[in-house]
């Protein structure tokens, strides 16, 4: 399963059985706050099924369903600054063949929410998180389980690559471990105030550029992006996107630093879960051979959401976290003129307040052609797609998108910007009537989303082309496996190399 120790100059021998630990702050089924979850509750259980051993490490959070865990009698010591806290381990119900196991930490993670409540992130989110990336590397030396990959994401676990090639690196029992970072979303860099470095364990040196710092305030993602053995993003727009100003947040030198090193891999979704010829939550079950059900299910949603049963006006869904990277000004300001040419809507999602009130009051004013439900509810996901006709992304920047992806495997027909993606996963229809399988639009303004949604609407009145460009999405691969090949192919490159030094960011 491993490989002999060999000198540094000379070539390792390929490990055909890695081990592979993957570190995230949420997964499903434990707890969800978005996309992240979805990609590595099914990736480590894709792994797992093309021959890694994977082992999924995660906080044990008070809101996680009680019969998806149980106790045990181990307990750690997690070093947080200079006074450790003591971790209880649970295990998690196996998913195939993967072991899970969560740190349970009350006074970190017995909370009602998983980053922040009211709009408002908690304010010792980096000790909380610095708790999990240690936490998870003392639990595998008392679990005995010597990794191969460690696979993190996100700023949440950024600490840990990091962590390896610092306090952890004269440590033999990590002497072959290798590091694979993937970032979900740069946006989101883990950012806190220089008072908060006491909270890693680490010298206050790497408080500097080469490191963490960026212009004063640690940045986390930064910290695992210069010190991962390898980094790899959700799709490949994505990945060129990210090494552009534009795109970049701030850190797209940093990341060019690390172009050589970097991959983008597109996400797929749990074909299994996501099936409409399977699925427990529609009222009726379809495929591609037997679309009757799909109008069916409309009909369940309109009066699921109390709106009026009529079947001939196209239904638009937004099924989308409410805040401004998800382009919801756009969508807000065009949805009063879509309904004058006959749109209904059904509108999922939480996230900015102000928005949240905005979604509110259209569906006070429109109470016969918008409904609104603010929260998650997955169940309600999926009678969304599986009833509606149309899947609205007017994204600012998508890594990835799943929802889009969500919709083709229901036969809705996805209207979206083309950025990150988007761009990967939908082909407009207008320019490619062959191929297509949806409408892309790449403006910011509310009337190239309306003029993109009007495209769409002339396919909705042809009933021969609608039907066939339903069939077509829904014959769309969007499994797993080839993502899953791809990875593994990452992980055994990796662990062919000698352990990568800490890189060298550009001085903010």
């Amino acid at each position: 399963m491993g490989y002999r120790i060999m000198n540094k100059d000379k070539p390792r021998r390929r490990v055909s059985r890695p081990t592979v630990v993957f570190v995230a702050s949420e997964a499903v089924p434990f707890a969800k706050t978005g996309g992240l979850a979805d990609v590595t509750g099914a990736l480590v259980t894709e792994m797992a099924e093309i021959g890694c051993r994977t082992i999924l490490i995660i906080p044990k959070y008070q809101t996680i369903p009680k019969e998806l865990i149980r106790p045990t009698d181990l307990s750690i010591e997690v070093p947080v600054g200079r006074s450790p806290v003591t971790a209880r381990i649970w295990e998690g119900r196996k998913t195939g063949d993967t072991s899970v196991y969560l740190l349970d930490i009350p006074p970190f993670f017995d909370r009602g929410s998983l980053y922040g409540e009211k709009g408002l992130d908690y304010p010792d989110n980096l000790a909380r998180f610095a708790a999990l990336n240690r936490g998870a590397l003392e639990l595998l030396k008392k679990l005995r389980i010597r990794p191969h990959i460690i696979h993190v994401h996100d700023w949440q676990t950024s600490l840990i690559p990091l962590y390896l090639k610092s306090i952890y690196r004269h440590d033999p029992f990590f002497e072959r471990t290798r590091s694979v970072l993937t970032i979900h979303n740069l946006s989101y860099q883990g950012r806190f105030n220089p008072d908060d470095m006491r909270f890693t364990g680490l010298p206050k040196n790497y408080l500097s550029p080469r490191y963490f710092e960026y212009f004063g305030e640690i940045r986390l993602l930064k910290g695992g992006i210069v010190s991962s053995d390898w980094i790899t993003t959700v799709s490949p727009t994505y990945e060129e996107e990210i090494q552009t100003e534009e795109f970049g947040c701030g850190i797209d030198g940093v990341i060019r630093t690390r172009s050589e090193n970097l991959t983008g891999i597109l996400n797929g979704i749990d074909i299994k879960e996501w099936n409409p010829a399977r699925d427990p939550f529609i009222s009726t079950r379809y495929s591609t051979e037997n679309l009757q059900g799909k109008n069916r299910c409309k009909r369940a949603l309109l009066k699921e959401t109390g709106l009026p049963l009529d079947t001939r006006r196209p239904l638009i869904c937004l099924l989308s976290r409410l805040v401004e990277q998800k382009g919801i000004i756009q969508a807000i300001e065009a949805m009063p003129y879509l309904l004058e040419a006959g749109a209904t809507w059904v509108v999922l999602g939480e996230g900015d307040p102000a928005y949240e009130l905005e979604m509110a009051r259209l569906a006070t004013a429109y109470p016969d052609r918008i409904a609104v439900r603010i929260g998650y509810d997955n169940q309600l996901a999926h009678r969304i797609v599986a009833g509606s006709d149309y899947l609205l992304m007017p994204s600012l920047f998508e890594p990835c998108g799943l929802s889009q992806i969500y919709a083709m495997r229901y036969g809705t027909i996805p209207v979206v910007r083309g950025v990150g993606g988007l761009v990967d996963t939908v082909t407009d229809l207008t320019k490619d009537p062959e191929n297509g399988t949806g409408f892309v639009f790449h403006s910011t303004t509310p009337q190239a989303l309306m003029s993109a949604v009007h495209r769409a609407f002339s396919v909705y009145r042809q009933p021969k082309v609608w039907t066939n460009l339903r069939r077509r999405i829904m014959a769309q691969d969007f499994s797993w496996r080839q993502s899953a090949l791809e990875y593994r192919e990452i992980y055994r490159d990796v662990l062919a190399r000698p352990r990568s030094p800490i890189h060298r960011a550009p001085r903010s």
